[in-house]
């Protein structure tokens, strides 16, 4: 299969992950209520520890490779998590109900883009972070339906309609970083960096604290899953 197609694919998956996790949380209450809680939780905190692998394991890696300055690499990263938070000032959706949606948002594509330019340069990690991507997503997916449907007046259909447009997205930002990202090994490496920066903002800002109840054991661990199914791909990449 040739590496462009691969890449579409890949990007494709990983977009679709989006609406299946809607679609999964589209499954009427798990009973009894506590268990229901428990669950939801767990899938919060394993998103986000699937998107600290995504950026332990693959993009401050492959970031500090490509730049190699260490001022640069500090302030690409930090330059990342300052947009992120002005972004999220500015959309409005700070403390509202939809920051899991804005998380799929703004990690997505950054990650795209970064996937499209680690693709076309062969680096090893490259399927490793598509498979990262589409495991966030899925999490990131369900969480966003159950928040976007608790909004008053919204419909089902509408928010799946939504998060299907995003699919296409991640082939098309993965083409232009294929086409561009690849022959500026410095600006690929920002973009991995930026985008680092950004998505350990949303982790601490939004992800993490939604993923704690009081007293219960239970989600913590969801965290502790994901970044160890990242490890697992990482250690059979590596292996191989």
């Amino acid at each position: 299969m040739p590496s462009v197609v691969e890449l579409v694919v890949y990007t494709a998956a990983a977009g679709a992950c989006i609406p299946a996790g809607g679609l999964l949380a589209k499954i009427e209450h798990i009973r009894p209520a506590w268990m229901e809680r428990e669950f939801r939780h767990f899938v919060i905190a394993f998103g986000g520890g699937v998107l600290l692998a995504a950026v332990a394991l693959v993009l401050l890696p492959q970031g500090i490779e490509y730049v190699r300055e260490p001022l640069a690499i500090a302030l690409y990263f930090i330059a990342g998590g300052l947009a992120f938070f002005a972004l999220e000032r500015a959309l409005g959706l700070h403390r509202r109900e939809s920051p899991q949606f804005l998380a799929t948002l703004l990690d997505y594509i950054p990650e795209s883009l970064a996937l499209g330019g680690i693709f076309a340069a062969g680096a090893t990690g490259a399927p490793l972070l598509a498979v990262l991507v589409g495991l966030q997503n899925l999490p990131e997916g369900f969480n966003s339906y159950r928040e976007l449907m608790s909004v008053g007046g919204t419909r089902s259909r509408r928010v799946l309609l939504l998060m299907s447009l995003l699919i296409p997205v991640g082939p098309i930002l993965a083409i232009l970083g294929w086409l561009f990202l690849s022959q500026f090994a410095h600006f690929l490496g920002a973009v991995m960096l930026f985008a680092s920066g950004g998505i350990l903002y949303l982790i601490f800002q939004d992800i993490a604290p939604q993923s704690r109840l009081r007293n219960h054991w239970f989600p913590p661990l969801g965290a502790v899953c994901g970044f160890g199914v990242g490890l697992l791909g990482q250690s059979l990449i590596g292996g191989a």
